[in-house]
Order: C-alpha cells, then structure tokens, then sequence
C-alpha cells in the first residue's frame, strides 16, 4: 500500500483459518493474507474509502468503525483507507480481521492502552467465540476457550510448513454452514470429539506431525455435517494424500478447505486440484506469526 502523507498509522490484521478439524470454536491459526486499515485525518463523519463493492459501508456503519464505536462511543470521527486481500465469507476470518481492527482502531486513535487480553475478550464477546479473533490479535497457532463469558487464549508454535488454500467462488455465511449442524451429540461421541481435540493440541505443541495430521481429519463435530455444502473437501483431502500432506480440513465455517504439506509437494498437489476439474482459486499460504502489527506513519 502506498504511503500517504496524511496518514497516521496503519493498522494490519492477518486473516485467520479456524477449527483445524476437530477444535471446533476453539483452535485456529494466522495467515498471510491481511486487512490494513490506513487512519488519516480527523473529519465531521466517518469516511471509510476502500474497493470492496457496495455491500460494503463507507460511513460509521462499516463493521471496523461500528465496533470501534461500540468499545468507544465518543471516537472522533477520522478517514480511514481499508484494503483487504481477505475473501469475504469464504472462511478465513474476514469478519474477526475488521473487529480486531476496530478495536484496534478504538485502542490507538483512543489512547486506551488496552493489553492484548483485554483486545481478545472485547473481540469474543462482539464474535461470539474466539477461535478467529484470538491468532487474528497474536499470531501463530491459537487454543482458545470462552466460557461463562471470560476468554483464555494460549499461543503456541505451527510447524513449518506450506497452507494451500482452496477458495471456491461462492460465498458461504457461516449462519447457513451453522445450520446443519445438530443441536447435540450423545454423550459418548462427545467425549470422543473431545479426545481427539485434545490429542490434536498436544501432537501440534510437540512438534508430532504425523499424529496431528490424521487426528485433523478425524473429526466429529462439524465437517460431517458441512459435506454436503462443500463436497470439494472430500476430492482434495483424497488428492492432498497423494502428495503427502499432513492434512486437509475445512477452513471455519467454509467453503474455503485448507490443505497442509511439505513444500517441495505444493506445485504437483495445485496441479493435481486443477486437473481434478476445481475451479476455484489456489492460494499458497504461510502461517502469521505476528499476528495485529500497527506501523505509526507520523505523530
């Protein structure tokens, strides 16, 4: 993005992909695709000037200032440039990247000193559950839980490794990918869910890959539910095992399927999908380490 001289400050968030398989609402990992936010001068109202389409607001009920005034109402209104590389409703994390921004843009133009913590749970209580929020806000891979209305979110370290995401043209709202879901599981499958998201936890945090892996695509809370929204995953995990990945899973909430693998496999698996007759777009991704970064333009 080019520097304006107007500018104050850019705020950059990182797009997040969620679950991980069987974390469902409670693991998710940073991106390398990111929403920035420009903040220039003071103004009477909020202008927010960005190429997103009309669906998009550019006046104070765009979803980044709405939240900003929603942790600050008395915000003094700004001009602020959006530009996001993040695929709206695709299931990485557009919606937690312009609440994290918002907050962000309400901590900084506000001065409210708020600690990283504090950003997590205004976020989680706006989204409703953290697993995009909280590696949007630190970066890295994220265990988050929110329960009685209070976050904790631990950061830990993804292995090296290459993401491939495959990103469909069609729109999917996370409320119709929650749709058919069931509103419970017996006792006995979620103790197993529940197992196999624990293991899953361990096997990342201790650098066990192979057993993270097949325990990705073992899931039982969500990607059973979603294959008929989106029955690419069931071809690219199939695909992504010729090339040796670690694993494929849906990304949150979809259409978006993520796929793990050793580097050196990255070009024959794209091809692999192409040839498959998949016609959306193939992006190749690392993870974020970073996490929200604000870069100060002038004081």
């Amino acid at each position: 993005m080019e520097m304006n001289p107007q500018m104050q400050m850019q705020i950059r968030v990182p797009a997040t992909s969620a679950n991980l398989g069987p974390g469902f609402d409670s693991l998710g990992i940073a991106v390398t695709l990111y929403l920035t936010v420009s903040v220039g001068e003071e103004t009477k109202k909020w202008f927010v000037e960005h190429t997103m389409g009309v669906e998009v607001p550019s006046d104070e009920s765009n979803m980044i200032v709405k939240t900003a005034l929603k942790i600050l109402p008395s915000l003094k209104a700004h001009r602020i440039k959006v530009e996001s590389d993040i695929p709206l409703a695709r299931g990485l994390g557009s919606s937690s990247s312009a609440i994290v921004a918002g907050i962000e843009l309400a901590d900084q133009l506000g001065k409210m000193n708020l600690t990283k913590e504090q950003k997590i749970q205004l976020a989680t209580e706006i989204e409703g559950h953290p697993d995009n929020v909280a590696p949007a806000i630190l970066g890295d891979f994220v265990v988050s839980t929110f329960v009685q209305q209070k976050n904790t979110s631990i950061k830990g370290h993804f292995p090296e490794l290459q993401f491939i995401a495959y990103i469909p043209s069609n729109e999917l709202l996370t409320t119709e990918s929650r749709n058919v879901l069931p509103k419970e599981l017996s006792f006995k499958e979620a103790v197993s869910a529940g197992s196999i998201g624990n293991t899953l936890v361990a096997a990342l945090l201790t650098g066990r890959t192979e057993q993270a892996g097949r325990l990705m695509e073992e899931d039982l809370y969500h990607e059973r539910y979603r294959l008929k929204l989106v029955p690419h995953l069931a071809k690219i995990r199939e695909i992504g095992h010729k090339h040796n990945s670690m694993a494929t899973y849906l990304s949150g909430a979809g259409p978006t399927v993520m796929t793990i693998l050793p580097m050196q496999e990255t070009a024959a698996f794209s091809q692999e999908i192409k040839k498959a007759g998949l016609l959306g777009k193939i992006v190749a991704l690392d993870v974020d380490r970073q996490g929200t970064i604000i870069k100060k333009l002038r004081s």
